[in-house]
């Protein structure tokens, strides 16, 4: 079957059956969604600015496409090399340092939101 050119549901039927899948076998990311569950209970409960909401949108949406890329490259890698080798383990780390990256700007626009809120 190709994914190509399938109707608008049928991909996102796609996306859902990733991301529920994800949810399911990748603790990190259930992790980043309850946290990201309860940054919205924040920004309801302080009704902050819209450049806020907007802030963290785009934070926590790095955060969780990349958890969501670093689950299938790992998926890929150990489809394709089940056995340790050291590039597949470079590449899951680098994977891996890409949700980092992503975690500390999530990170760095609380930061600001904190002082923001307490200055």
């Amino acid at each position: 079957m190709s994914f190509k050119n399938q109707t608008f549901p049928a991909r996102l039927g796609f996306a859902l059956r990733g991301l529920k899948f994800a949810l399911r076998t990748e603790a990190s990311l259930r992790t980043q969604a309850i946290v990201l569950v309860a940054v919205l209970i924040v920004l309801v409960l302080l009704r902050p600015e819209p450049m806020w909401w907007a802030l963290v949108a785009l934070a926590s949406a790095a955060v969780i496409a990349t958890e969501l890329l670093n689950t299938a490259l790992e998926q890929l890698a150990d489809l394709l090399h089940p056995e340790l080798h050291p590039r597949i383990r470079v590449l899951k780390d680098c994977a891996a340092a890409a949700v980092l990256i992503a975690s500390l700007g999530a990170l760095g626009v609380a930061a600001a939101f904190a002082v923001h809120l307490f200055r």
